[in-house]
């Protein structure tokens, strides 16, 4: 008989819970994993965002839930995987995309910026993970944790020691909670992706500013949100069962 070589991205009975979906990254996240048939949970504070894109979800076909989530409060966080697994099932995908970015050197970086970006980009995912973690284990069947990290994690950007730190405090967390969760079959994985273009970035990049730093990069050019597709199914694919505790650069060698 033949080998079977084909890449199954097939996700019907997969409940995925998405953060910080209501633009960029997680929006596109929402959308991919939606239309390989898993149960998507779009979340964020902006709720009429959310309403915007559960109805695109639902219009393509897809089975959606828009829950409202903060993810610096951790009742918030409670709430949310306790209405996801209520209205779609057990979870068993969790995608840890909301974050934030402040620029600036870092003596004119207030106590409080700092304290917001490492609530946001590192305690936010943490409590989400610890929570969906939890309830996996407990059920014994496995499960997927991606955390959004960034090649910040790995490459000090000029103007970005929080972020940097944050991202690499990301970076580590997914390989300890790989380690730690591997005997309950839960693989924790990070996609670390290079310049991504999003609505918060693109007139940015339009700028004489924009240019020169695009001309640095060996294509000349940014990414943009469907170059993560490739990463994000493989790792939320059952094929992927072989890689846990994995940072993968996604960033058309950007970082190089």
């Amino acid at each position: 008989m033949p080998v079977e070589t084909s890449f199954d991205t097939d996700l019907s009975g997969q409940v995925a819970l998405i953060t910080g979906t209501t633009s960029g990254l997680g929006k596109r996240f929402a959308q991919v994993l939606a239309a390989k048939g898993a149960k998507v949970a779009i979340t964020g504070r902006r709720v009429e965002r959310l309403d915007e894109l559960k109805a695109q979800i639902e219009a393509d076909g897809g089975t959606v839930a828009a829950v409202p989530l903060d993810v610096t409060d951790e009742q918030s966080i409670i709430n949310c995987v306790e209405d996801t697994e209520k209205r779609l099932g057990p979870i068993t995908l969790l995608v840890n995309n909301a974050g934030m970015n402040i620029e600036g050197l870092t003596v004119n970086v207030a106590t409080e910026e700092f304290d917001r970006i490492m609530s946001t980009n590192v305690r936010g995912p943490f409590l989400m993970a610890r929570e969906v973690g939890k309830r996996m284990i407990e059920r014994g069947e496995g499960g997927q944790v991606i955390n959004i990290a960034s090649i910040a994690a790995k490459r000090a950007l000029a103007g970005l020691v929080p972020y940097c730190t944050s991202k690499a405090a990301v970076a580590m967390m997914t390989q300890a909670l790989a380690r730690e969760w591997a005997r309950y079959n839960i693989n924790v994985n990070a996609i670390c992706p290079g310049f991504i273009t999003t609505e918060i970035n693109e007139d940015w990049l339009h700028t004489d500013a924009g240019q020169r730093q695009l001309k640095k990069y060996p294509r000349r050019r940014a990414g943009e949100p469907r170059d993560l597709d490739g990463a994000l199914l493989l790792l939320a694919s059952p094929k992927s069962r072989f890689i846990t505790g994995e940072l993968l650069v996604v960033d058309d060698a950007q970082s190089l």
